[in-house]
Parts: C-alpha cells; sequence; structure tokens
C-alpha cells in the first residue's frame, strides 16, 4: 500500500517536472542549447523501462551539466532548479 503511494507521488512530481521542461523547451527566448537539454531531460523522466529514481537521476544529470551554461537566462536557471528539486526527492 505504502509502495503504490509513494509511486503515485513519484509519478505526479514527475508530471510536474514534465510540465516545466515543456514550458522550458518551447521557450524561444531560451538558448536552442538549453532548449535540447529540457527536451532530453524530459525524455530520460518518459523513459518506461527504467524506476522513477533512475529516470529522475538521468533527468538530473543532464539538467546539471546545462545550468552551468552562462549564457542561461536567470529565469530559466530558477525553472530548471525547481525542476530538479522536484525530483530530486524520488527514490527507489
Amino acid at each position: 500500500m505504502v509502495r503504490k503511494k509513494k509511486l503515485q507521488e513519484y509519478e505526479e512530481r514527475i508530471k510536474q517536472a514534465l510540465a516545466v521542461l515543456s514550458m522550458v523547451s518551447e521557450d524561444n527566448t531560451t538558448p536552442r542549447n538549453i532548449r535540447r537539454a529540457a527536451k532530453d531531460s524530459m525524455e530520460a523522466l518518459q523513459t518506461s523501462e527504467f524506476t522513477p529514481a533512475v529516470r529522475a537521476s538521468n533527468a538530473i544529470s543532464i539538467l546539471d551539466e546545462i545550468l552551468q551554461d552562462p549564457n542561461m537566462p536567470p529565469y530559466t536557471r530558477v525553472k530548471l532548479w525547481n525542476v530538479m528539486s522536484l525530483i530530486e526527492a524520488i527514490k527507489d
């Protein structure tokens, strides 16, 4: 029962993260490489052959790399930090 509740919570977190990443990936004021990283992390979060924790950690590593980009607009950086804090709580 508890496990199922956790999984639902994780899927909800992933859904929220996907919504924000989708906004970033479609924002034409954001540099192309950052939009691409947002798309890549969306794909990582949607890969169904992995557990939610593995998907989250794959997405985090993609985002972590792109967060170092000096060309990233500050509002985009904040959105990506929010995504990371959402999915960092996902554990197996």
